[in-house]
């Protein structure tokens, strides 16, 4: 099977952007339909006790956490955000591309929130709807499925050493190793 090429830099913005753009779109419009007809603060079974409907607003982060310093979390999904976009010129790997592309979405999804949700400027609560009583006591919006999905994504990434040019770290190490001077052997030939 033939070896893709990887994607030019710009390709691999593009896509960033795009899927950020795409995931951003949803976690909103989510949010607006849930704001329009959702009660807040009443169950609305979809599955039973598999999946409900919760609206709430979140000041804090997982599971209502620093309720007191939404500020904080501002600033931090700024970081994350500039972060992101900051690597995201040094890609050349697709899966890369799309892991981060999503990730973006997502933090800029309850980024959104923060910035223009009342109670006001970076104090804003996050809209949350999605419950599953079952797996979790926390009450979560698409934003965070895709900010966990893809922060599971990227510690796997590092773990099977995939890099930002999708190389893997394994391949560099065998083409150091390939051009290193065999050191044990040269000095069994010099002994002989």
């Amino acid at each position: 099977m033939p070896e893709r090429r990887p994607l030019r830099r710009s390709a691999a913005g593009i896509l960033v952007a795009v899927l950020a753009a795409v995931v951003l779109a949803a976690d909103q419009f989510v949010k607006y339909l849930t704001i329009e007809n959702l009660p807040l603060h009443e169950v609305v079974p979809v599955l039973g006790e598999f999946l409900q409907l919760y609206y709430i607003r979140n000041s804090g982060a997982a599971f209502s956490l620093g309720s007191e310093v939404t500020w904080i979390f501002t600033i931090a999904l700024t970081v994350v955000a500039c972060i992101i976009i900051w690597k995201a010129f040094d890609l050349r790997s697709r899966l890369w591309a799309v892991v981060l592309g999503c990730l973006l979405g997502g933090v800029l999804g309850n980024l959104t929130d923060r910035l223009l949700r009342e109670p006001g400027f970076a104090v804003g609560h996050v809209v949350d709807m999605i419950s599953m009583p079952w797996m979790m006591p926390a009450i979560f919006n698409v934003a965070d499925i895709f900010i966990v999905c893809g922060m599971i994504t990227v510690a796997l990434l590092v773990v099977l050493g995939i890099r930002f040019d999708g190389t893997r770290e394994k391949d560099h190490v065998e083409s150091d190793d390939a051009g290193a001077p065999d050191i044990e052997h040269g000095a069994v030939e010099k002994g002989a």
